[in-house]
Formats: C-alpha cells, sequence, structure tokens
C-alpha cells in the first residue's frame, strides 16, 4: 500500500480535508518502499526492506498553526489527526511569517519514476555487495559499502483547492576500500533514479584501484596548491554554495550575497565568466519534482550565468515583503563543465594535488562562505603531468567563491547527489594542515 496512485493518494487527502473546520488546512501524504544492504569486513552485515506511509495535517486559525502526523487511514483516524492538529493550532502562539496556503496550480511531470529500480530484488543487492567484496578480497582488501534503493510518492492537497503529487525512485551507493596494511584508502559513490545506470562492479573497481594507489603515503608541506577536485569533492563546496542563495540572508546582512551597506549582489559579477549553473526538474540526468513545500511548480531557473548572480530564492514571507516574485530554492544543481577528463587535466598539470573527496566539512564564515574540512580516500601528488604518488590528507580552508575565481579548468560532469557538477582544476587552494586519517 505504500505506493499510491494519484488518485489513489487523491481520495484519502479529500477525505481527510472534509473533517476540516480551521480557516486553513494542509494535508500531505507520502509512502515509500526502500531496500538496502549493508557490508562490512568483507561480509554482509545487515539488509532488509521498508515500507512506510504518513499522513500529516497543518491546520491554521488565522496566524496560529498547528502540526500533526498519522499512520492509519479509517475514518476515525482522519478526523482524529485533524482535530488534533486544531486543537494544537489554538494553543499556539501566533506566527508573525506566516502565510496562507496557495492555490491550485498546474505542474508539468518530470522523469523522476522508474519502474526498474521500484522492482529492484533482495538478489540485485547481494550481487552489489559481491560485485566490492570478491574483487577487494583478491586485493587483499576490505570493502565496507551501503546500497539504498527507494521507490515512494509525496502528495499534498489544501483548503484552497491545491492537489499535487509526484511519484520517484532513487539509488544511492557507496564503498570504502581500506587496503589490509592500514595505509591505502579508496571510495566511491553512485546515486541515479534509474538504476539501469548504474554499474556496481566499475564502480568498486574505482575504490578498489584508488586504495591499492594510495597506499604508504607521503607528507608534504600544507600550502596553496593547484588542485584537481574530482566531481564528488568539487559538489560538496559548490552545494553549499548554491544552498545558501537566498535573498532574506543577504538581504539582512548575512550571507556572501550581502553588500556592504544593505542590499545583495543580485546582477553582480561574481566568480570566473566559465561560470554557469542552474536547476532543470526535467533534466533527464537529475530529473526532480516538479513543485516545492508549498506547492509552487518549479522552473528552469539560471542561478549564475557566466560568472554573474542572476537569481536568488526568496520565500513567500519574504517576497511579499520586498515585493518580489516567490521562488524557491534549487531543487537540482547543475554546472557546466568542459570535455576534459580527469585523466587530462591530470596531464596538463605541472605541480598540484588530485583530491578524490572532501570530508567533514563546516562553516567558518558564512559571510565569505569560508569552509573547512579534511580530504580522505585517496589524494596524491602530480607532477609533470602525471601521479607521482599517494600524500597524507590535509586540513583545507578555502571558500567556493574564492575557488571558483582560481578556476584553471572545467572537467566532465558526473551525477552526484542529485546535481550534475564537473571536475575541476582550481589554483591556490589552501591546505593549512595535515592529517594522519587515511
Amino acid at each position: 500500500m505504500s505506493i499510491l496512485s494519484k488518485e489513489e493518494a487523491k481520495q484519502i487527502l479529500e477525505k481527510a480535508l472534509k473533517f476540516s473546520k480551521a480557516n486553513d488546512c494542509i494535508v500531505t501524504l507520502n509512502g515509500s518502499n526502500s531496500g538496502n544492504v549493508r557490508y562490512a569486513r568483507n561480509t554482509i552485515t545487515t539488509s532488509g526492506m521498508r515500507s512506510s506511509l504518513t499522513l500529516g495535517v497543518q491546520s491554521s486559525f488565522g496566524k496560529k498553526t498547528g502540526t500533526t502526523t498519522i499512520t492509519e487511514f479509517d475514518d476515525k483516524s482522519l478526523e482524529k489527526v485533524v482535530r488534533r492538529s486544531e486543537e494544537l493550532a489554538k494553543l499556539s502562539p501566533e506566527n508573525p511569517e506566516y502565510m496562507p496556503p496557495m492555490g491550485p496550480q498546474t505542474y508539468k511531470d518530470s522523469p523522476t519514476f522508474a519502474k526498474s529500480t521500484a522492482d529492484i530484488t533482495p538478489e540485485y543487492r547481494a550481487q552489489v555487495a559481491a560485485d566490492s567484496i570478491e574483487p577487494a578480497a583478491k586485493k587483499d582488501v576490505t570493502a565496507a559499502g551501503f546500497l539504498n534503493d527507494n521507490a515512494g510518492f509525496n502528495a499534498m492537497m489544501n483548503s484552497k483547492g491545491l492537489f499535487a503529487f509526484n511519484q520517484s525512485t532513487n539509488l544511492s551507493f557507496s564503498v570504502t576500500m581500506r587496503t589490509n596494511d592500514g595505509t591505502g584508502s579508496g571510495w566511491v559513490t553512485r546515486d541515479y533514479n534509474d538504476v539501469k545506470k548504474f554499474n556496481s562492479a566499475q564502480a568498486s573497481q574505482i575504490a578498489l584501484d584508488k586504495s591499492l594507489l594510495s597506499r604508504k603515503p607521503k607528507a608534504i608541506e600544507p600550502g596553496k596548491y593547484t588542485v584537481i577536485l574530482e566531481p564528488v569533492a568539487a559538489g560538496s563546496l559548490i552545494g553549499n554554495m548554491i544552498g545558501n542563495m537566498g535573498a532574506r540572508q543577504a538581504d539582512e546582512g548575512r550571507s556572501f550575497l550581502s553588500k556592504k551597506g544593505g542590499g545583495n549582489k543580485l546582477g553582480e559579477k561574481l566568480v570566473d565568466e566559465r561560470i554557469t549553473i542552474y536547476s532543470d526538474p526535467w533534466n533527464t540526468e537529475v530529473p526532480s519534482a516538479t513543485w516545492d513545500g508549498n506547492g509552487l511548480p518549479l522552473q528552469k531557473r539560471t542561478w549564475i550565468e557566466k560568472g554573474v548572480v542572476k537569481n536568488m530564492f526568496y520565500s513567500r514571507y519574504w517576497a511579499k515583503k520586498k515585493d518580489k516574485e516567490y521562488t524557491s530554492g534549487p531543487a537540482n544543481g547543475i554546472m557546466l563543465g568542459g570535455d576534459a577528463s580527469i585523466e587530462d587535466l591530470i596531464k596538463s598539470t605541472k605541480k598540484g594535488i588530485l583530491v578524490t573527496r572532501l570530508w567533514y566539512i563546516r562553516t567558518v564564515d558564512p559571510q565569505t562562505l569560508l569552509y573547512t574540512g579534511l580530504t580522505r580516500d585517496g589524494t596524491f601528488y602530480i607532477e609533470n603531468g602525471k601521479i607521482k604518488f599517494p600524500v597524507k590528507n590535509f586540513r583545507f580552508n578555502e571558500s567556493p567563491v574564492i575557488m571558483l575565481n582560481n578556476l584553471e579548468a572545467l572537467g566532465q560532469q558526473q551525477r552526484v547527489n542529485g546535481n550534475l557538477v564537473p571536475s575541476m582544476k582550481i589554483r591556490d587552494f589552501t591546505f593549512t594542515s595535515l592529517s594522519d586519517a587515511i
């Protein structure tokens, strides 16, 4: 029952709404079937499946709101959850930024659902684990990984007549390979809506090769280096930047997009002119739902175009306050790249560092978007266009804004956590200290 059709979800939502006595009411229904397999020390440790179906109710009287959830769907239970949300609303303080529900909207479907992913079997999950464990064991390497697949839906209806529905599937995979001498580590991650695009043996081989290549790393001095960031490493910083492009933070002086003396940097050049980043719910490689949590239809929207800030996202409250268009944050991030492979970027580098992954990233200064974190699972020294030897990991202090102004070259795109991000070559990337972790 967890994956409902559009009509099945609509019937339940309509029934719940009929019980409402509030000024405004929003009802949501979310369901999923998910499966997983986890392995460590070259053996499967856990596997399982989970189904869930949850209804949520938000009732409002004026600017006072209460919310409740339930997992039972008979008439008595539906009425009970609606009444409880109304009771809580009457007890709640007023929210000065409350915005009433939106009216009916029109949505264009996005290719977020793949039956192949919804039909994944336990045998398939076991084979994914075997594709890591068997080659690792042959090379005196230990594999630890996790595969999770999910098929689900989200639906929403409100007392103003809005109804939104979306079905989606997703698969996520990661594996760490550690050499048994304790000196080498490799890692890879993959995610897709359609499992047909996933090659578990190929992905595991990348992590295995990295682990063998990274054995017995050498320590080199921290400092500013030319770096080649693989898409996963680059994406962790770029994603943080795009996620912080809210207009309110900028207008209130709390953001890297704030201007001295007030206002924001909309329309100003921020980074290298080769940088263009946009969102597109209908992109076939990284499709997303076409509506946000308020039911706003999402659009293809450019955030940075040729280095210039083209758009920022406005909450409903802030858009009304500033007399601007309400624009939701990005459902996905797509950064234009180039044709160069990582091997091509390495060949073009006289001296530099290849970074597989950045980890444990934390904000140092939101006004400059300065972050700190660690390299991990495969860091290598490049000399005269070739990888010379593995190096010990570093702590870094860097801002993606500065990084994208120090751009040397863009490589090919890769899907990373529902986004498309290219590899990139950056000069003067700041490493501040060494890390003993592998």
